[in-house]
């Protein structure tokens, strides 16, 4: 028997497992439709491109591959996430001329989130983030424990008013944001809110984190410029691979100003050294040629084909969503990315409907995770990319008779 006696630090009680962690435990049983996970499609996954990619890596530079490497990660996949950057502002209007030593790679855009906050947050300083926001984002900002704020949000972006009130005269870092097909609700900013939100953060002095993992996954138009790409000097930028080519790679980078980006790059020598470089060169290899230009354009057309699927079997088996909402679930149309936002009816509580819906065969997200605070019990969070579109009608179905028995209890 042993006498050992392991005393945690305080930090470790604010660290809690991942609600959509727990619930995707759910959806692992056999027959479950899940709306829960926010995966994408592994039909999307160039398999070929990368089984011929890891076959050139090892022929042409094996050792460089499979040793240790310099934690800001692979020159040439920096230089060509900088230059891809530059070029899609170029196209819609904007001078950001992405300096490649103010990228650095990093093991998913989740280590991103990670590493700044131990560099931009204290014990008690305030990180502010939208209401709602990424689930994923919060646990990495808690761990510094900070005060997480929320700002409110609505469709158009963040209110700058209640931004003003919750900054000013507050020990606020940074305001934390996913402009493009946001999850959990899968809301883009609009042009007006991104402007209006750039001009008041510069005028707080308040950096801005900019999370972009479903940019590329627009449906018919893009998104407006990046709100990095208005100010640079005064903002952080997180790209990943993961929506466009393959998440078990573990593959994101961070492009920051010089006066944060050599801490970061410490912090993250101190996490785990450097991204793995033969990943790093996967990526690179299979992104050549103008690759993503074609390959992404297919998984737009799944995702789009399979949301109007959803949309679709949502209003046949919700048909008084106009003319009753109060008595029936509502939901948004998102333009892009993998989510979709809904409300159950007054009165339910989505944590209490989900073992029912299970139960029906279906699976999805509570939606009061993703608030910092004040959470709506009755939003929830679909996914629509990873069921087929057959499995979209049925698991439909199946959550309308869910809610219908609720509602009867």
């Amino acid at each position: 028997m042993s006498n050992t006696h392991w005393t945690l630090a305080a930090r470790a009680a604010k660290m809690n497992p991942s609600v959509i962690r727990e619930i995707l435990k759910v959806t692992e049983r056999p027959g479950i439709i899940s709306f829960a996970g926010g995966l994408p499609s592994s039909k999307t996954f160039p398999v070929a491109e990368f089984e011929a990619a890891c076959a050139k890596v090892l022929r042409d530079d094996p050792a460089g591959a499979l040793q240790y490497a310099s934690s800001e990660g692979y020159a040439p996949l920096r230089e060509q996430v900088a230059a891809m950057l530059s070029e899609q502002a170029a196209a819609q209007g904007q001078h950001w001329d992405v300096n490649p030593g103010n990228v650095l790679i990093t093991t998913g855009s989740q280590q991103g989130l990670d590493l700044v906050a131990k560099v931009l947050l204290d014990k008690g300083s305030r990180a502010l983030v939208e209401s709602p926001t990424y689930l994923g984002a919060v646990m990495a900002f808690v761990p510094m424990e900070p005060d997480v704020v929320s700002v409110a949000s609505h469709d158009e972006g963040i209110d700058v008013d209640d931004l003003r009130a919750k900054a000013q005269g507050h020990d606020a870092r940074f305001l934390y944001v996913l402009p493009n097909f946001q999850n959990p609700t899968g809301r883009t900013m609009s042009e007006a809110g991104r402007a209006a939100l750039s001009a008041t953060a510069a005028d707080l002095g308040l950096p801005l984190m900019e999370d972009n993992p479903y940019g590329d996954l627009w449906f018919d138009t893009p998104p407006p410029p990046s709100l990095t790409a208005r100010n640079p000097d005064g903002g952080i930028y997180l790209g990943s691979f993961s929506k466009v080519l393959a998440p078990g790679l573990r593959m994101g980078f961070i492009v920051a100003p010089s006066a944060v980006y050599p801490k970061l790059l410490q912090a993250k020598q101190a996490a785990d050294l450097h991204s793995p470089g033969f990943n790093q060169r996967l990526i690179y290899e299979v992104s050549q040629d103008g690759f993503l230009a074609r390959h992404v354009p297919t998984i737009r057309a799944l995702y789009k084909s399979q949301r109007d699927a959803m949309l679709h079997a949502l209003a046949q088996h919700f048909p008084d969503a106009a003319t009753q909402p109060e008595q029936s679930l509502t939901w948004n149309s998102p333009a892009g990315g993998m989510f979709l936002w809904a409300r159950l009816p007054v009165g339910m509580n989505a944590v209490d409907l989900l073992p029912h819906a299970v139960d029906k065969g279906v699976a999805f997200v509570p939606g009061a995770p993703f608030y910092a605070s004040e959470p709506d019990a009755r939003s929830i969070r679909l996914s629509f990319v990873t069921p087929s579109v057959e499995e979209i009608h049925r698991g439909v179905a199946a959550l309308a008779a869910a809610i219908k028995e609720q509602q009867g209890r």
